[in-house]
């Protein structure tokens, strides 16, 4: 009997948060896939691409119109054919295709396109009369995608396909764990009222299968089934329509949810795109994070991705919540492989998986006013000290925690990368060309805050690839672009090192406030101090030098060696716990990037967000506060004025004071 998740009860305080799993979690279940026994029930379907080229177009004889010259075309495997073609880049070991093609081309290069030694296509038949294999041709001119042709709407199933169709998938159900029935187009399968009530009679015969349903609007059909549903699918099951673009509050979200997890009586997984998903199960409710991503994103086909790595794994025996997590760090993968339906390999979930950037909070992070706020301060509680807590060690970022030397680098890297992306049309670009450069370039810029400086340098030349304007001959490496940054970003710290050597600015003009007070009664109260920049080790020592709190850090400075694979932060955070034995609760990090932040939480100690201004050196920048509550920050403080209440929050006191 499932727990009554109803509408006055079900609410986000009810959402347990999925412990991240370490990477080896991660191998371990990937390892396995290569057991895995799926079929995979549905609406087949081929994406067709046609490159129109008008230059050799022209005047039909017989209709006197412009013919649409097609350059080039290209095929690749849709709706279930995708779910198919994810398996199989997944590793699993065999791989059942249940549905209905038509006696047509379209499904002859469909089926060829399935051919794979671990594919057994026995349940993909064919229905000469009443059914087209369902096709979707999509022109392009110049990028630019016309109307699409859609082949397949008007179908209907035979009485000889229907029992023909039931008589394989009986035979292949004794073979699988695992049976994905997927709906999601119009002249589906699943239209036939007597087909579902076929298929939930299958269902009802092999108890101990677990069916997964992926469908637009069916779920009701097939309510003993786990259910994969988004946010669109799970509001429109309890009766409320979406407008494009509708984000639905996560509460809400919850809330109707839970009411279908009640009133089916089975297992429901949502997904929220890059906000993560939600797992109903037993009686528990998980919140499983979603991944933020670098660089642009294409959607198109995570969905597909995320449904076939969830059933590949439950098939695996390993249970629903950790299934989600994996489903949900492959869906990120193929969302990163833009302009193709993509699909996700063990090799690559394990990658973003091991190092993924999870994203927490995303209401909280998008709406200040829930803000909550330690009394009398600006101190924003997201998530209390535990009780264990009992910090001996402390991680201080440096430009924009305590330092405001390189304050304004924003925008001397902005105009370095888009000379560098534009190169020679930099002065003559159109301006639609200047403007969607300009605005990739400050959105990278907001993504990658707080990584090294050289790793932004690597995506900068992934963004000059994207806009095609340089040529290839012409490019040049990450270093030598990160030494035109540096170059011009040293002008502006040299120069205002020489007014604080003139007397003309002090100390207190470039740090923020309380930063250096709170430092030194660390410092005094025993706490180690370790700090850990993004910026190159040389010059971060030279500068903290110069600003006179150098000597504090007992346990070291350290910075960028210009390896992309060794941030300073990460290290110096793994160097500490395997110091104290993994003591996690005597750990915590201060930063403004959510680098620091991230990494800490991630090894469950306690991380403070600095959202500070920093021209002001003082006060809240509200840009830097949605990064840093996504990153996972569990306190954020606009700057140190308010140390002392912080010291007694943090309960340093318990080190004998200062």
């Amino acid at each position: 009997m499932l727990p009554e998740l109803s509408l006055a009860t079900m609410s986000k305080s009810s959402l347990q948060p999925f412990d991240i799993l370490e990477p080896a979690e991660i191998a371990s279940i990937l390892d396995k896939l290569s057991m895995a026994s799926v079929a995979v029930v549905g609406d087949f379907c081929l994406d067709v691409y046609w490159t129109i080229d008008p230059s050799a177009s022209e005047d039909s004889v017989e209709t006197g119109l412009r013919t649409q010259p097609v350059r080039q075309q290209r095929y690749s495997p849709g709706g279930a054919g995708n779910v198919v073609a994810n398996l199989v880049a997944l590793g699993a070991h065999r791989i059942y295709p249940v549905g209905v093609l038509g006696e047509d081309p379209f499904g002859r290069e469909l089926r060829r396109l399935l051919e794979h030694p671990s594919v057994d296509q026995r349940g993909l038949i064919s229905q000469v009369e009443g059914w087209a294999t369902h096709s979707y041709v999509k022109p392009y001119v110049d990028s630019r995608e016309l109307n699409r042709i859609d082949h397949g709407n008007f179908n209907r199933l035979s009485a000889d396909t229907q029992r023909e169709f039931f008589e394989r998938l009986e035979e292949i159900v004794e073979k699988v764990s695992v049976v994905l029935i997927n709906h999601q187009v119009i002249g589906s399968i699943h239209d036939d009222e007597g087909f579902r009530g076929a298929l939930r009679e299958v269902m009802e015969r092999h108890p101990s299968v677990c069916f997964v349903v992926d469908s637009r609007k069916y779920h009701e059909a097939y309510t003993s089934a786990v259910h994969k549903l988004n946010e669109a699918e799970v509001m429109r099951s309890c009766g409320i329509s979406l407008e494009p673009g509708d984000v639905v509050p996560v509460e809400e979200l919850a809330q109707r949810a839970g009411e279908l997890y009640a009133r089916w009586g089975a297992p429901l997984v949502v997904t929220r795109g890059d906000r993560g998903c939600f797992v109903f199960s037993s009686d528990v409710v998980w919140q499983i994070f979603g991944v933020q991503l670098p660089g642009r994103i294409d959607p198109v086909g995570a969905g597909d991705t995320f449904v076939a790595t969830l059933a590949a794994i439950l098939s695996s025996g390993v249970n629903i919540a950790a299934a989600a997590f994996v489903a949900n760090v492959a869906a990120a993968v193929t969302a990163q492989k833009l302009f193709q339906t993509g699909t996700a390999s063990p090799g690559e979930v394990l990658a973003l998986g091991a190092n993924a950037d999870f994203y927490y909070n995303p209401e909280l992070s998008e709406s200040p006013h829930r803000a909550r706020y330690l009394d009398g301060t600006e101190i924003e509680v997201i998530t209390e000290p535990s009780a264990a807590l009992n910090i001996r060690y402390a991680i201080f970022d440096h430009d924009g925690t305590i330092s405001t030397l390189r304050e304004g680098w924003e925008q001397i890297m902005e105009p370095m990368m888009i000379k560098a992306v534009l190169g020679e049309h930099f002065r003559d670009a159109e301006a639609a060309t200047f403007h969607r450069a300009q605005y990739r370039v400050r959105e990278f810029i907001e993504r990658t805050t707080g990584i090294q400086t050289i790793a932004q340098m690597h995506g900068l030349v992934d963004l000059i690839r994207e806009f095609g304007l340089v040529p290839e001959e012409s490019l040049l490496t990450p270093a030598e672009y990160k030494a035109i940054y540096n170059t011009d970003l040293q002008t502006l710290v040299d120069r205002r090192l020489e007014k604080l050597d003139r007397g003309e600015l002090e100390i207190s003009d470039f740090t923020i406030k309380g930063a250096v007070p709170f430092l030194y009664a660390l410092k005094q109260a025993g706490v180690r101090l370790y700090l850990a920049s993004g910026t190159d080790e040389a010059d971060v020592k030279i500068e903290a030098a110069r600003l006179g709190y150098a000597d504090v850090f007992d346990g070291g400075i350290y910075g960028s060696i210009g390896q992309i694979t060794k941030d300073a932060k990460r290290m110096v955070i793994e160097r500490i716990l395997q110091e104290v034995g993994g003591a996690f609760e005597q750990l915590v990090a201060f930063g403004d990037g959510p680098v620091e932040i991230r990494e800490t939480n991630r090894r469950g100690s306690y991380a403070v967000g600095i959202a500070s201004d920093e021209k002001r050196r003082f006060g809240t920048n509200l840009d830097k506060r949605p990064r840093l509550v996504r990153a996972g920050a569990h306190a954020i403080i606009p700057d140190f004025s308010q140390w002392e209440a912080l010291w007694s929050f943090l309960r340093l006191g318990n080190l004998g004071g200062r």
